[in-house]
């Protein structure tokens, strides 16, 4: 059973073709280039982008995978959340390809792509689990109890995590995306030399809220000399996004031990980050959960993570109408 993957839910034009088994093929390719003198991804910029790109992407999993197109059983493809112009590039070439060649189309939540990463490096993996989604739009605590049933326990009720970064490098006068930048400064940088605010720590709230840290690192480069702030910007960063780590290692861990749940995992860009990751380890091996990651390259936006979903439903005899 081969199916191929479509995700244009943002800034990346990505195709992935799977078997039941293994990734074929997974090829991304990013608008970067495109966005980063704006500081942050122009939307209408995205679907152009998009109409440019996805016919050769596509093109070239199919053929990384040795896969014709009348060989495939089902395609897979990002419906939401998203860039409504970006996402619907998308869904109209997954739409026409599942029609011209009589096979079923099967729309992928997002965010379910991100719970499925993890699957791709952890095949044994099986819920009951807790997944930490945190990316540039979504922060959000998932209760998975069975593959196709979850429940959101906590999320933002402001900003995201990975927005976070991103404004925060922007203050800082880093480049886009932030949150790369802001893990390779903090390296270099003193975690107690600056302690930023840790919001809604109180032990049985498992929301979270960002957008005071921002003002908080905000206020406190404005009360310093510009120089004081070049000189100490690896310490800021460290402080920042210590803050940011204690946050979500301290809420993701309560509710684990709420749930009496063993496995936690991660998905999102900003999984990605190399110190949340280690403080995760860390804390896990203190407090007795198993805890895994997606490789980094499927942490970000990859078509290969709403492929392993699709599979997941295409299994199970739930294909999507034409009116996605």
């Amino acid at each position: 059973m081969n199916i191929l993957a479509i995700e244009t839910s943002c800034d990346e034009t990505a195709a992935a073709v799977l078997d039941e088994n293994k990734l074929l093929s997974d090829v991304v390719y990013s608008q970067l280039a495109i966005h980063q003198s704006y500081g942050g991804v122009v939307p209408e910029l995205a679907s152009r982008a998009h109409l440019q790109t996805i016919i050769p992407t596509i093109d070239e999993a199919l053929h990384k995978a040795k896969i014709r197109r009348q060989q495939l059983d089902g395609i897979a493809v990002t419906y939401g959340p998203g860039l409504v112009g970006a996402l619907l590039v998308g869904v109209n070439v997954a739409k026409a390809l599942a029609f011209a060649n009589r096979i079923p189309l099967l729309g992928v939540n997002h965010l379910e792509g991100h719970i499925f990463a993890n699957r791709l490096d952890h095949p044994q993996l099986e819920p009951p689990m807790i997944t930490l989604l945190i990316s540039g739009g979504h922060t959000m605590l998932i209760l998975v109890e069975n593959w196709g049933k979850y429940r959101i326990l906590g999320q933002t009720i402001d900003d995201a995590a990975g927005e976070a970064f991103d404004k925060v490098a922007k203050m800082l006068t880093l480049a886009y995306p932030g949150g790369p930048v802001i893990d390779e400064y903090a390296v270099k940088g003193d975690v107690n030399f600056v302690r930023f605010p840790r919001a809604l720590n109180k032990k049985d709230n498992f929301n979270f809220s960002f957008s005071g840290l921002k003002t908080a690192v905000l206020n406190y480069i404005e009360s310093k000399p510009e120089q004081f702030v070049r000189q100490h910007i690896y310490d800021i960063c460290a402080g920042f996004q210590m803050a940011v780590a204690d946050v979500l290692i301290d809420k993701t861990s309560s509710l684990a031990k709420k749930y009496q749940l063993e496995q936690v995992t991660l998905a999102g860009g900003v999984a990605r980050n190399e110190f949340i990751r280690h403080q995760f380890s860390v804390r896990a091996g203190e407090e007795g959960y198993s805890i895994y990651f997606p490789s980094p390259n499927f942490c970000t936006d990859n078509a290969a993570m709403i492929g392993k979903a699709g599979l997941f439903h295409l299994q199970n005899g739930e294909c999507s109408s034409f009116d996605l």
